[in-house]
């Protein structure tokens, strides 16, 4: 499901972009930039609509044994953005990053919310040295063998963010709270 959710996620987005650059004429920077932005206020919003108190909430009734809390799923999205984020840079992303856990320091909703907003201007300035020159070319430093160019990278960024932000809204509505974005 996840692969397949991936998938799909990508194309639109290379269908959307190809689109959009031919109708306005952006560039690639501000087409994937629009994206990384319509994928921040989506995850912020979700993430700011849940009670610190229910940041701990995991599902327990059915097949959820291992499950991450819903503060887990927010680092875990936010960690994948700093990560990726390094790896277009060409740095090097942090033990935290790389495990996709966070640092243990972040906590509470207040510092896990600045996490995924710092997360997101990573991207935003990762975003901003992708360009028609260098998208395609591999990378010295990579995640995977699969994935060796910051276009992979940053369609990678965008799909895995929005399977957690699904996951994120499943834990919204098992909470009794309409995500933001279904309340317009």
């Amino acid at each position: 499901m996840r692969v397949v959710s991936r998938i799909l996620s990508c194309l639109f987005f290379a269908v959307v972009s190809h689109v959009a650059l031919a109708q306005t004429r952006l560039t690639v920077t501000q087409a994937l930039d629009f994206w990384i932005t319509n994928t921040e206020n989506e995850v912020v919003s979700a993430a700011d609509a849940m009670p610190e108190a229910q940041y701990s909430f995991v599902p327990t009734t059915g097949e959820f044994a291992g499950a991450r809390t819903f503060a887990q799923q927010v680092k875990h999205l936010a960690a994948n953005n700093y990560r990726m984020a390094a790896y277009i840079l060409m740095q090097t992303p942090t033990r935290e990053q790389e495990s996709e856990t966070g640092p243990d320091t972040v906590r509470s909703k207040a510092q896990i919310m600045d996490y995924v907003k710092g997360s997101f201007a990573a991207l935003h300035r990762a975003m901003a040295v992708i360009n028609e020159g260098n998208m395609l070319e591999p990378m010295a430093a990579f995640p995977s063998p699969r994935q060796k160019t910051r276009l992979q990278l940053a369609v990678d960024v965008v799909g895995h963010s929005y399977d957690h932000y699904g996951q994120m809204v499943e834990y919204l509505r098992m909470n009794g709270i309409v995500p933001p974005a279904s309340r317009k």
